[in-house]
């Protein structure tokens, strides 16, 4: 189990305790090591009586054969769970985890009887859970609550730090819509920087503060981790494998370029890789951001499946996912991005972390472009919309990231005057400290967590 960090998941976790009574199970989905067996266990020690952890990745045989021979007799099924686990079992007082479930879709299955049962409390963990080959099987059990677990995101990162006072003072300039003083505006953009070079992954950002702030140690978990999604892309996805592979290599080189749209064309047939590309969205590697092509509706109603980003699902992972192990130990690499002084790909860098900020917020991902006939190009750029989610009056925030302390406004100068009428607030995203223009907010990129 990995060292533990504050995750807010965990109070989610606590709601549903309270809240279900017993009545539903708890899924926890994620993608592969973002701390969701450690958060599961840690949930069981501290409020349970007891716990079991089954380990479906290598369950014995014994527990897989209880599954699918004593669910018609519970008392033989959990008597063997018992004498299995060497763990006494109360009733109501016990948790039992089914970690890593995708591995063994009948016990998702058996979730409806066990909670009718109403003896024990469940949580399952599992990565690519939502896949077809996991699921197409069993039928899904509909006393399942879920939640989504991310990396740390960026309040996580600043508690793992020991950087409390750092972040209220940040919650707190940006409930009283002022800029941070100088001195903490420079330490809080620097944190956000280790953030961004660190990422939140739990291996990569222990390895990174008990090795004194080493990025070296934090790029050798990060590239463990990447080896793990490779090898789970070669093995989960065997009808397309080798068209999600050359995807997710392909990431870094589609967020390079200035549209940072995935390119599907130079991969060859690009309808051939709509599956792959929602097999990576599914999987929780990568978010998956769409083309909203009428900000005046709902997004979902208007999302354009042609137009599409994937963005790393971690910003420090994709650090180590473009730069190989000679250019980052070779090169000043992370001393440049440190400084702000990294002129490739710092704008990819940045959009990436945002959308991964966003995400951990539970928005959904979307973008607008407006192609202009005349000029032969896209004249309006947003980089990423967020709606109010009203129904009856919706409005639109639109949100450019600049990477850098020098730029314009003209993409959204553009979007207002065609549709100004929806704009509740504009938000640009940069190095700069907190200020309010005529424009609307510009945010420095460690606020867009207070974002609401």
């Amino acid at each position: 189990m990995g060292q533990e960090f504050y995750r807010k998941a965990y109070d989610k976790l606590r709601h549903w305790k309270d809240s279900s009574n017993g009545h539903s199970a708890l899924l926890i989905e994620g993608a592969r090591r973002v701390g969701k067996t450690t958060l599961a266990i840690k949930f069981g020690k501290e409020n349970y009586d007891s716990y079991i952890a089954i380990d479906f990745a290598n369950a014995p045989k014994t527990v897989l054969d209880n599954f699918r021979d004593n669910l018609n007799d519970l008392d033989t099924f959990f008597q063997i769970l018992s004498l299995e686990y060497n763990t006494h079992l109360f009733k109501r007082r016990s948790l039992i985890i089914f970690d890593e479930i995708q591995k063994f879709p009948r016990a998702r299955e058996a979730i409806k009887y066990l909670v009718a049962d109403g003896r024990y409390d469940y949580i399952e963990t599992g990565s690519l859970i939502s896949i077809k080959e996991n699921v197409k099987d069993i039928v899904i059990p509909s006393e399942e609550d879920r939640i989504s677990m991310y990396p740390l995101d960026f309040e996580e990162f600043l508690l793992a730090e020991g950087e409390e006072i750092l972040l209220e003072y940040i919650r707190e300039c940006y409930r009283d819509r002022k800029p941070l003083e100088n001195a903490f505006h420079k330490k809080a953009s620097r944190c956000l920087r280790e953030y961004m070079l660190v990422g939140g992954m739990p291996q990569s950002v222990a390895a990174y503060i008990s090795g004194n702030k080493d990025f070296y140690a934090a790029d050798i978990e990060k590239r463990r981790i990447l080896s793990l999604y490779r090898d789970d892309i070669r093995k989960a996805a065997a009808r397309y494998n080798s068209r999600v592979s050359r995807l997710f290599e392909n990431i870094p080189g589609f967020l390079s370029t200035h549209e940072k749209r995935v390119m599907l064309g130079k991969l060859g047939n690009s309808s051939s890789y709509d599956e792959p590309l929602f097999w990576l969205g599914d999987s929780m590697i990568c978010n998956i951001c769409y083309r909203c092509n009428d900000p005046n509706a709902g997004f979902a109603l208007n999302e354009d499946e042609t137009f599409i980003k994937c963005y790393m699902g971690d910003t420090g992972l994709l650090v180590s996912h473009a730069f190989s192990e000679n250019e980052i130990s070779s090169t000043e690499l992370y001393k440049e991005i440190m400084n702000g002084r990294l002129s490739l790909n710092e704008g990819m860098l940045h959009e990436n972390l945002i959308a991964q900020m966003l995400t951990a917020k539970g928005k959904s991902l979307y973008f607008y472009t407006h192609y202009s006939a005349e000029k032969h190009r896209n004249d309006i750029e947003i980089d990423f919309l967020i709606s109010s989610e009203s129904k009856t009056n919706m409005k639109v925030y639109p949100i450019e990231v600049k990477s850098s302390m020098n730029f314009t406004t003209v993409s959204y100068d553009a979007f207002k005057a065609r549709f100004g009428k929806r704009i509740a607030e504009s938000y640009v995203i940069s190095p700069k400290p907190f200020s309010i223009t005529e424009k609307g907010y510009n945010i420095p990129s460690y606020m867009v967590f207070c974002l609401s």
